[in-house]
């Protein structure tokens, strides 16, 4: 039996398609990238065809000239699907696969199913979900002729999982009231971490929010954070060398030794071209950022491309408003981009996360920023208020203790709000 359930699997062997407009320099890496993308969904790559042009062609989004070429290459090299470098329009599909007579996918459906994938909670699979059917409904009509083209089952490639055959089979009324479902859904869930947020300010915790391009190591640094300070293995968060491995926000509250604290936030990474429905649909999730003290944008300084990487991170949390936040650069795997590290310069920081360097550092940098409004006193507290001193101890850094006639007076590092609390106990030396 398992025999012939492996005889059903159908390998997906692709064609990616791309159109270069007006030279653009990182055309070469957005291909590459597509590439890696089909990997993520154990996808084949078995050829590529480009062409420059000065404008999509809109009934086929490539010349109609190539088309040729493309359905060439695709009976060639035994293909079975084609995958294009852009979001396609509903006519476009609709052309290509009537065309070329095969299944046609496009890099925002690519990205969507990976992110149908790996999201794990229920938060992530509702958003993604709300993704997939706000692309799929105005396309309808060409996802069922792809649909037909698919056959058997599919193992690796393409599950369209929430974007699968019984999707497709509900009408446009149905996929309308389950986005409106799942938006419902989705604010309830968004009011209940504007509740947090505002238990989190009202706490005064300091939050620290990771960001950076997909794959650039930000699983990895949040991890080396909590090993470094000795928190235990069950607080790790899941990392591994591939694209989007995190589509889920962690918070990790990080206790220093000096009763200082802070919240760290792991947020999902961003790519080029990142489909227009999932940043709205992740926007509560991404909003993380928004309201965080600090962030440290992760770059991955070991690709050719990281600058280009830190413009479309750059450019994607500005679509979220997410501006004037202090932000640290983390230029990660520095040792594969042979750069001297650890190594800091103003708000950057080279570093290797997997080789443990620099992470100190990074910590210290850290403190320096979002532990600015400390301030250090002498306080006198009256022995009949025990319960202040009891409070800085748990809330505070005491450097000496002495009991003097009229009270206990303390050495003390506090926050701000703190100390504007309890400001009638300070006491000049």
């Amino acid at each position: 039996m398992q025999k012939l359930n492996e005889i059903e699997k159908l390998i997906e062997r692709a064609i990616l398609v791309g159109v270069n407009l007006r030279n653009d320099e990182h055309f070469d890496y957005s291909m590459e990238e597509l590439a890696d993308l089909a990997q993520a969904l154990e996808v084949e790559v078995v050829g590529v065809v480009t062409q420059n042009l000065e404008r999509v062609t809109p009934s086929h989004y490539v010349g109609t000239g190539k088309i040729e070429e493309v359905r060439a290459f695709y009976e060639e090299a035994n293909a079975n699907i084609v995958i294009f470098n852009d979001e396609l329009s509903p006519s476009q599909i609709r052309n290509l696969e009537r065309d070329l007579d095969c299944k046609v996918i496009d890099r925002t459906m690519l990205i969507l199913d990976i992110f149908g994938r790996r999201a794990k909670t229920k938060e992530a699979q509702m958003q993604v979900e709300l993704a997939q059917l706000q692309y799929m409904l105005p396309r309808l009509v060409g996802l069922h002729a792809s649909l037909s083209r698919q056959g058997g089952g599919t193992s690796g490639g393409f599950s369209n999982r929430g974007a699968g055959e019984t999707k497709l089979e509900l009408d446009r009324r149905k996929i309308e009231d389950q986005i409106t479902k799942l938006r419902r859904d989705l604010e309830e869930v968004k009011s209940q971490r504007e509740t947090q947020r505002k238990q989190r300010k009202k706490n005064a915790i300091p939050v620290v929010s990771i960001v950076g391009y997909t794959n650039a190591g930000k699983s990895t640094i949040m991890n080396q954070i909590l090993r470094k300070i000795g928190q235990h293995d069950d607080k790790q968060v899941f990392e591994k060398d591939m694209l989007f491995a995190t589509l889920e926000t962690s918070v990790r509250q990080i206790d220093l030794e000096d009763n200082k604290r802070f919240l760290l936030t792991d947020t999902v990474g961003f790519v080029s071209k990142l489909p227009h429905h999932l940043v709205k649909a992740f926007r509560s999730t991404l909003e993380e950022a928004r309201d965080s003290d600090l962030l440290l944008h992760i770059v991955d300084v070991s690709n050719e491309e990281y600058r280009y990487m830190m413009e479309v991170t750059e450019d994607t949390l500005k679509a979220i408003g997410v501006e004037d936040v202090p932000t640290i650069y983390v230029y990660n795997k520095s040792d594969k981009a042979d750069l001297r590290y650890p190594m800091v310069s103003g708000d950057n920081i080279w570093i290797s996360a997997k080789q443990d360097e620099g992470l100190d550092e990074l910590i210290h940098m850290i403190r320096e920023e979002i532990f600015s409004n400390y301030v250090r006193c002498d306080m006198l507290i009256p022995y009949d208020r025990g319960d202040i001193v009891s409070y800085f101890n748990m809330q505070a850094s005491i450097f000496e203790t002495s009991y003097e006639e009229d009270g206990t007076l303390l050495s003390v590092e506090l926050q701000e709000s703190d100390y504007q609390k309890y400001k009638q106990f300070v006491v000049e030396k």
